[in-house]
Formats: structure tokens, sequence, C-alpha cells
């Protein structure tokens, strides 16, 4: 989860002078795989309604067609960060927070002008460890993971009297304004789930691939700023910003109910997509959080639906049909079940017609 605070010096303002932001975003799209990660922002109300909704998502529109997750700073923040693996932040209180509940803090802008150097905010600030935006972000991020240890103090200083707050709040006001507090239990309203909100990637993916047998080991990112011995493909969204992009992918896909009557169901909506593309060796027809349609040249439409324990993005299933169909897989009458390698796990994907 990225985080940021509300003035200049923050992460989201120029990065104590750095101006970090611009550089980072993609960096983090291009080092770190799709599959593997989640990205969310959670930037402070100020900054939204201080530049405007409109103007925001402007700015960070090339990022959330990579897949990142623009919170709402209101009513879904909290969720968020009790979601966090972890919080790339600044010296704003929601780092601090983070802190708090143990999740590991790496600080991308770290001001401690702007704080009162005896607040425990600032000690954490001093003692919290820094992103060095000069080396690789994934290896920064997992040797964060591996060497956390949760901090004392934060939790201690956010509160003495953890759940307690709304009945010491309420006590507290009615105090002040010289009322009897009301006999019924102060309860907080608890927080909702979110409602299910899957990333959507319409920025144009490079997908690693490594087949050996009826496994495939697929990475998919926005962009690979190294290079790899892999074999590597392009994987596009119908909904690509740049038309162009569909021209020369490998596989393009979209997302959608399997009904909708304006694409005439997956096993249309992908005829035409080979039609219309030459180049395109597959076209994936994503209609659930476990299943898709793939039409190929050879073997026409095969159906791929995730096998107990598999769990990432189906789009992902056609890359790895594609990448062992150009090994020279061959789908037998009775199908077969791929064994998709991706997030540090394996996810079987039966392939059947």
């Amino acid at each position: 989860m990225l985080n940021s605070t509300w003035n200049p010096e923050g992460l989201f303002g120029n990065g104590g002078g750095q101006d970090i932001v611009p550089s980072l975003l993609p960096r983090l799209f291009a080092e770190l795989p799709a599959d593997d990660y989640r990205l969310a922002a959670v930037l402070h109300p100020n900054i939204w309604y201080g530049h405007g909704p409109g103007q925001i998502r402007v700015w960070l529109d090339r990022a959330c067609r990579s897949g990142m997750t623009l919170i709402d700073p209101v009513r879904a923040w909290r969720q968020a960060l009790m979601a966090a693996d972890v919080v790339l932040g600044d010296f704003g209180a929601v780092s601090y927070y983070a802190a708090a509940l143990g999740i590991p803090v790496l600080l991308a802008s770290a001001e401690e002008d702007r704080l009162d150097p005896e607040a425990p905010l600032a000690a954490f600030v001093r003692d919290a460890p820094r992103l060095d935006p000069r080396e690789p972000l994934r290896d920064q991020l997992a040797d964060l993971l591996v060497g956390h240890r949760p901090l004392a103090e934060p939790a201690e200083f956010v509160t003495s009297a953890p759940g307690a707050s709304g009945e010491l709040l309420r006590r507290h006001f009615y105090g002040l304004m010289g009322l009897r507090e009301p006999a019924a239990s102060a309860l907080l309203e608890p927080l909702p789930l979110p409602a299910f909100d899957p990333p959507r990637r319409t920025h144009p993916l490079d997908v690693r691939t490594r087949v050996s047998g009826e496994e495939v080991r697929v990475e998919r990112s926005a962009g690979h700023p190294y290079g790899s011995p892999d074999e590597t493909h392009r994987s596009v969204h119908e909904d690509t910003l740049d038309p162009e992009d569909l021209v020369t992918a490998d596989v393009i896909w979209r997302d959608g109910p399997p009904d909708d009557p304006r694409l005439g169901g997956p096993d249309a909506w992908t005829a035409e997509v080979l039609h219309r593309y030459p180049h395109c060796a597959v076209a994936a027809f994503v209609s659930g959080p476990g299943c898709c349609t793939a039409r190929t040249r050879k073997h026409g439409v095969l159906r791929l639906s995730a096998a107990p324990g598999a769990d990432i993005d189906p789009a992902a299933y056609a890359s790895a049909l594609h990448a062992w169909l150009v090994h020279g897989g061959e789908v037998p009458p009775g199908g077969v079940t791929l064994r998709v390698r991706a997030a540090g796990e394996v996810h079987p994907v039966m392939c059947a017609w």
C-alpha cells in the first residue's frame, strides 16, 4: 500500500525535493510481477480535494491502468491498511498506524522538519527503514518482509486502551457538554467488507514464461526493465489506451459477463479478435474469477478453469496456455491440467475442449 500525507514534503508531494512518485510508480509495475503483488494507494483527503479528484485520476491514470487501486480516502483506507503486507509511505500518521499494527513500513519520504522532535512519530521516522530509489525495489520489499520485527513503541503510543475508544471518547464529549451520558453501550460501527474489486490491467503486460512438461512458469509485469533468459510474449487487454498495442499482441483478452449482449458471448468475441488481429495467437475472454474461454488458431475454443488450489488472474492462464502451445503442447480429447507457477505457488488449471 502506497500512502501519502498532504503537504509538499509528503510522498505525493515532491518526495523531499526528489520528485519521487513519477519515477517510482512505473518502476513498481515494471519490477513487481502482477500476479505476486497487488498495489493500492491511500492519499490523504486533502490531496484529493486540494487538487480535485479529476486531476488525481489524470496524474495516476497509467498506474491505475497497470493495476493500481485508488482507495476511497474516507470510507475504505482502514480496510486497505489492515489488508496490507507492506506500507510504502512517508511521515504521515497512517505510516505510524501501520507500524502500530505490526505492518512493515518502508519510508520513501521522511522529512523530519515538519515534526516535533520530541513526538513519538518523529522517533519512528528517524528509526524506520528507508526506500533507496537507486536499488531494485523488489529486493528491498523482500528484505523488509524477511527482516521485519514489529516495534513496540507505535502500538504503545497510539492507544493505551485498545478497543475502548468509543466508550472513552463518548464519556469525554458528554463531560465537556455537561450532559449525562446515555445508558446504552457506546459501540462503534463495524468496518464494512469492501466490494470485490479485482485489479483491471489495461496497460500492456510483458510476460516471461518457462515451460517444463505441463508446468508453466508465468511472470507478468507492465514492462521488464532487465534482460531475461526466459521466453517472452505480450498480453494486452482489449481496452488498452493505444489501439496499436493490439496489433502486435500475442494474447488479447478482456473480462466481463459471458452473456453480455454487446459482445455476442465468449466464442463469438474470441473469433472476431483472431480475425481482426492476424498476429494474435490466443484470444481469451475472462468470465469469472477462476475461468476464461480461450481460442487458439490451431485448437479452436478451449475452456480454462481453476482447479482446487488455483488462485490467480485467469488472464495468466491464457498466457500459460500460449507458452505451452508454442513449446509443442497438444490438448488431448479429454483435456489437460496445466500447472501454472506464479506468485510463489503452483496453480492447477484445467484446459478442455
